[in-house]
């Protein structure tokens, strides 16, 4: 029997997606529920699952190829039996006293790309497919234990080589990837649709830095191995200063003004892919171990390519944190039809005046950039000044003044 393998249903704000990765290829067997096909959109990658074992016959949409919701990919003939592994065992067994070779180990085109790009020796991967196939899993755990027997090498001066070798007059060209696209344009409408503004501000980190030095170690114990970093302080002073400055936390639909009565804390993540901002839902009611677990949860997710639509869908404030990568300052560009964003970097000892003394403090700057058609500068400047005396002394946030 025939099954045909559609494009998933894409929700209302995705028009069409790109075929990325066909992971099995024309007479290849297939197993229930198994990955067969990439559909890359404008945010996420969307997986495309075998509905049952079989073979896959044809291949209608190619790699690169735009195609709408639902939309036939190609087919899987379930009463048909997979051509290609049956005459290959006597070549294989024919050849096992040679010396092993890439050629030789079966693997699938994603697992195979995993393995280049790794520098793998697909001979050392342990297939767990049908007939020892070396499936995308098994070269991403491969991966993931390399370092640990790659450790000998470490030292080695090629850990890092050029792109190019030195001298090389040579150019790479590359399409850019539908998520890269989209970030691309919307940054671009973000910065020609709206009278964007940055101010700044900087917090004193030592109050923070003694208190989390003083409990991590307490709070990962309790908290199920979930550390505390110092973005959940962040979020839980954004949602405060959010509630006293609702313009802050508000969009603009037309010539309308929304006021969001809850807290949706966008967090700006980087990934392989692109810029990705997922999204803590009603972050006003959550803990500080409920915003670090989920934070490191999506984290992970961006990581491996999991991010789901829901979860990057709304947010009605942005966090931003450029600090990661040693930014000392900058200006973050508002993610619409959001209003406001912020930007956290580096922390960096600075000598500061305090009480008429010259003291070395753990400083950071912040900036909040936002739309000056609907905040103006006093309510952009209070929020970031709530802010700095919440994140100053922490325990103004427990007790809520």
């Amino acid at each position: 029997m025939a099954i045909e393998i559609k494009a998933p249903a894409f929700p209302e704000s995705v028009a069409d997606g790109t075929v990325a990765t066909w992971h099995k290829q024309v007479g290849e067997a297939v197993k229930r529920d198994e990955l067969i096909v990439d559909i890359e959109t404008d945010k996420v990658v969307m997986e495309v699952l075998a509905e049952a074992d079989g073979v896959l016959t044809e291949i209608v949409a190619n790699e690169g190829d735009t195609v709408l919701s639902a939309q036939l990919l190609g087919r899987l003939d379930t009463d048909a039996v997979a051509a290609a592994p049956a005459p290959a065992a006597p070549a294989e067994a024919a050849s096992a006293a040679a010396p092993a070779a890439t050629d030789d180990v079966l693997l699938s085109p994603a697992a195979r790309k995993i393995a280049e790009e790794n520098a793998l020796d697909p001979a050392t991967i342990q297939g767990t497919g049908k007939d020892g196939r070396v499936t995308k899993e098994d070269a991403l755990a491969a991966v993931a234990n390399k370092p640990a027997a790659a450790a000998p090498k470490a030292a080695a001066p090629s850990a890092e080589a050029p792109l190019f070798a030195a001298g090389d007059r040579v150019e790479k060209r590359v399409p850019m990837t539908r998520l890269r696209t989209k970030v691309a344009e919307r940054l671009v409408e973000a910065q020609t649709s709206m009278a964007m503004l940055t101010t700044f501000n900087e917090v004193n980190m030592k109050p923070i830095m003694e208190l989390r030095s003083k409990y991590k170690d307490l709070f990962e114990k309790t908290h199920n191995g979930v550390r505390l970093g110092f973005m959940s302080f962040f979020v839980k002073a954004a949602v405060e200063a959010l509630k006293r400055q609702p313009g802050v936390n508000a969009s603009i639909d037309g010539k309308d003004i929304v006021y969001h009565g809850y807290q949706d804390i966008g967090v700006a993540v980087s990934s392989d892919r692109g810029l990705v901002v997922p999204v803590l839902r009603n972050a006003e009611f959550m803990s500080l171990a409920e915003i670090e677990g989920g934070i490191a949860n999506y984290g992970r997710k961006a990581k491996d390519g999991k991010l789901t639509l829901e979860e990057m869908t709304g947010g009605t404030f942005t966090i931003s944190n450029g600090g990661v990568f040693g930014s000392l300052l900058s200006t973050p560009i508002v993610n619409p039809p959001q209003t406001a964003i912020l930007g956290m970097h580096k922390i960096q000892e600075r000598p500061m005046a305090v009480d008429g003394e010259v003291v070395i403090l753990p400083m950071m700057y912040l900036a909040l950039s936002y739309d000056h058609r609907l905040i103006d500068g006093k309510e952009a400047v209070t929020f970031l000044v709530t802010m700095k005396d919440l994140l100053e002394d922490p325990a103004r946030l427990l007790l809520d003044i």
